[in-house]
């Protein structure tokens, strides 16, 4: 660490978009963990004034479950004065539930450029699928990068899950020497699709109407993938593309 302050920090701290630093919520040396953090925060103000910055409090399942809120919010105040004019975004996070997922997906989120333009276009596709809800998640990670919805739905965990789930099917495809193009999954609730979309993305559709037939939204998928493709090029200059 303290080779990335001396020697190395100007290149390190140099052109950074984001900065994530984690603090473990039990570690016994918070004064040298804070006084770590203090350099980085110093380090990017000098470098990379824009970067946004992003704190993760782990291992928060350790901490008893009726302290959680108090300690957290204790932590999240004594860095955010820390910080100073620079903005940081604080996050509690286990390894346990959904907190660390939730985390990355913000951060993900925050790198997309032009996210409002993409919602509204992942909107109007909900709407010419007449879906439930249409889900945008990167291809690697299955970190949701944008979603819309016409209906609401009563799980807030839901993309965990399915992220979790498709991650582990994607690995038993690999040990039978198969890669992951798609899935249809259908109910008497709800018919839903996941399928490669873009470069980096995969698409998820869910159609409770039961009136849509599923070669019709497999057909819209087909035909909005171009356009989608070439919306996300078009805003790569100004970002990371998805």
């Amino acid at each position: 660490m303290e080779n990335y302050f001396e020697s190395q920090r100007d290149h390190i701290f140099r052109n950074v978009q984001v900065l994530i630093y984690v603090f473990d919520i039990e570690s016994r040396e918070l004064k040298k963990d804070i006084s770590y953090f203090k350099s980085c925060l110093d380090a990017i103000s000098q470098n990379s004034k824009d970067a946004k910055v992003f704190v993760l409090i782990h291992k928060m399942d350790l901490v008893p479950e009726d302290q959680r809120d108090v300690v957290f919010s204790a932590r999240k105040a004594e860095l955010v004065e820390l910080a100073g004019n620079l903005q940081i975004h604080c996050f509690r996070t286990s390894i346990w539930d959904e907190t660390l997922y939730k985390a990355w997906s913000s951060i993900v989120y925050s790198l997309v450029p032009n996210m409002e333009n993409l919602e509204a276009h992942l909107r109007k596709f909900c709407e010419i699928c007449e879906a439930d809800e249409v889900v945008l998640f990167e291809r690697a990670t299955f970190l949701v990068i944008a979603h819309a919805m016409r209906k609401d739905h009563r799980d807030d965990h839901r993309f965990e899950k399915i992220s979790n789930i498709i991650k582990q099917f994607k690995l038993s495809c690999s040990k039978s020497q198969a890669s992951f193009q798609s899935m249809e999954i259908r109910n008497t609730e709800f018919t839903g699709f996941i399928d490669y979309f873009t470069t980096n993305t995969y698409v998820m559709i869910i159609v409770s109407d039961t009136n849509i037939e599923a070669a019709t939204t497999q057909i819209n998928i087909q035909a909005a993938r171009a356009h989608f493709q070439r919306f996300i090029q078009e805003s790569s200059s100004a970002g990371p593309v998805y």
